[in-house]
């Protein structure tokens, strides 16, 4: 084992340093705690790889650095040689970001649209880096190498406030390719930027692979599935989206209506008429939905409550078709599919055994 002895003569200097920044970020308010914590570790990395790649230091410096800080700081967490290295692999490829001294206030809450300014020289703006916690940045930077699709999934984390486990999920489901895919005539319907807004709150199609429900399940079954998983579908839905009701009641004259699913978007503040199908998508449905939104918008929603959006949720929503048919359509409504499982990727679909296979397999073990 390599002993202080073998460290370059520098090495004591580097490890005041970080010592000095370690307490520097200490005295930061704690609203801020994770924004410093990421623009440390960042400076960490910087230090570390400016020695190694100027003096040529080897890899034996970060476990004695951990061993060193351990011992100094006792009472500081995050400083083991695992994450010390992580420190490095941030800043590398980071290393072209600037973070200016404002940066720390800027930074979004979850829930909150982040304003990004622009900054052409870098990857990523100092401000999204800051706001994104660290526990996110390792996932991403391991499962995510399109540095615009990495952003994406940065800003969805803030705005919808994922944590780890709820953004692997929307990573392994691919959201950025599903957001705003849904077929609307919301630029026909909604004035701007509200129609893109509103575009950008559906998506297609959606994953409801919590659900264990048989193939030939009725339409009542999957209301009753995302009923009981009511969370998990709030967060597959998207941020703002809040319940209201099931099989929710309206009258008009002597005739009774019943709405699947209604929704109250918190961002968009407007109700959301959800219709959910089997099987393709149909034109009545959309008729079926327009007047659903009609009643809403007279009997339920406010003043300043902007106009109802229908959303119908169906197997296989034919796009041309579903187009066409919601050109006619008075009120804004979008139409997108959803599936109870995700289909396996091709490449990996072709190197699993089939069925025949398997039992010709057994056989020939069995004589």
């Amino acid at each position: 084992m390599n002993g202080p002895l073998d460290l370059p003569a520098e090495y004591p200097q580097l490890l005041a340093e970080i010592k000095q920044r370690i307490r520097r970020a200490q005295t930061r308010v704690m609203l801020s705690a994770s924004a410093e914590l990421i623009q440390l570790y960042w400076e960490i990395g910087s230090l570390i790889d400016a020695r190694q790649r100027r003096q040529g230091w080897g890899a034996r410096v970060i476990p004695q650095l951990a061993r060193d800080l351990r011992s100094e700081l006792p009472d500081e967490k995050g400083f083991s040689e695992r994450n010390i290295d992580r420190m490095l692999a941030f800043y590398r490829e980071y290393s072209d970001v600037e973070f200016s001294p404002q940066l720390v206030a800027k930074t979004s809450a979850p829930g909150q649209t982040l304003e990004i300014s622009p900054q052409p020289a870098a990857k990523f703006p100092g401000e999204l880096l800051l706001s994104v916690p660290w526990s996110h940045h390792d996932l991403l930077r391991a499962k995510v190498k399109d540095p615009a699709t990495r952003a994406w999934y940065m800003r969805a984390s803030i705005e919808n406030g994922w944590s780890r486990s709820v953004l692997l999920a929307q990573i392994q489901t691919g959201a950025h390719e599903r957001a705003g895919q849904a077929v609307t005539n919301f630029g026909l319907r909604l004035p701007p930027p509200d129609s893109d807004l509103a575009r950008q709150a559906l998506k297609d199609p959606y994953i409801l692979d919590f659900l264990t429900i048989s193939d030939d399940f009725r339409e009542r079954e999957l209301e009753a599935g995302l009923i009981a998983h009511m969370e998990r579908f709030l967060i597959e839905l998207g941020q703002g989206f809040a319940f209201v009701g099931r099989q929710h009641h309206l009258k008009l004259g002597d005739r009774d209506f019943y709405l699947d699913l209604l929704f109250y978007h918190l961002k968009l503040r407007r109700y959301v008429v959800v219709e959910i199908k089997r099987g393709e998508f149909q034109a009545e449905y959309a008729g079926k939905v327009n007047l659903y939104c009609n009643l809403v918008d007279d009997q339920l929603r406010h003043p300043n409550d902007a106009p109802t959006i229908g959303l119908i949720l169906c197997q296989e929503p034919d796009r041309l078709f579903a187009e066409y048919t919601l050109r006619g359509i008075d009120k804004p409504i979008g139409v997108s599919g959803y599936e109870l499982t995700r289909a396996l990727p091709a490449e990996l679909e072709a190197t699993l055994p089939t069925i025949e296979q398997i039992e010709a397999e057994l056989q020939g073990g069995a004589e």
